[in-house]
């Protein structure tokens, strides 16, 4: 099978659903992963490669990666910065940054410095990523098993970052490592409080003392149930 033809069958199949949700698309992803089951890394690679030329449902290329094994051991620094090449909105970042980068770096495909190096980057997506891709390790219902170390020397890189979509990355990044080592990152905190965001200080305090992001909201939501 070419991979084109297949990647334009894929497209179509989406296209024709009546709606465009998760679910229903993500049930295609399935089938075509166990269809892809037996075919070798490359075939895959090139069948999401094509979707992502196309600039249509970057996750479902994603996902089909992930779900290939040999796929996705084949991933290396270079080979991720292809797949993520065109992120540019927070969704897409962030399905990159949760289903292959961040894993990929949990699971020893790349190294710390790919991730330093788009937290360098000038483009604000590639700094979000870099963020996200903590994520990873230290979600436990992902697999993550809590990297203090790693996650703590991203977010010294980026804690006087301004931009939006970095600080709500930075947040998050925080509030995951919470269930790990809560002592550390109030000590981190209190290190960047002049110059964090006000955002990054209220969320991730209130996940330290209340384990939530938005007590507020949280009991208010309660409450109407």
């Amino acid at each position: 099978m070419d991979p084109c033809e297949v990647a334009s069958k894929i497209l179509r199949r989406l296209d024709d659903l009546p709606y465009k949700k998760t679910q229903p698309m993500r049930q295609i992803r399935r089938a075509l992963s166990r269809d892809f089951r037996s075919k070798p890394p490359e075939f895959v690679l090139s069948v999401a490669m094509e979707l992502l030329r196309q600039g249509r449902y970057r996750w479902i290329a994603y996902e089909l990666i992930a779900a290939h094994p040999q796929a996705f051991r084949s991933l290396d620094a270079e080979l991720l910065e292809d797949l993520g090449h065109g992120i540019d909105s927070w969704w897409t970042t962030d399905s990159f940054a949760r289903t292959l980068s961040g894993p990929a770096w949990r699971e020893g495909l790349i190294g710390i410095s790919t991730i330093k190096k788009w937290a360098r980057s000038s483009d604000r997506w590639w700094r979000r990523a870099a963020l996200v891709s903590t994520v990873a390790l230290n979600v436990r219902s992902k697999g993550g098993k809590g990297d203090v170390p790693r996650t703590i020397m991203i977010c010294e890189m980026l804690a006087d970052d301004s931009d939006e979509m970095v600080v709500k990355a930075l947040s998050w990044a925080l509030r995951e490592l919470v269930a790990h080592d809560k002592d550390v990152v109030g000590q981190f905190l209190a290190k960047h409080d002049e110059v964090l965001a006000s955002r990054v200080k209220r969320e991730v305090n209130n996940k330290i003392a209340t384990g939530l992001k938005n007590p507020k909201k949280h009991h208010a939501d309660t409450k109407r149930e």
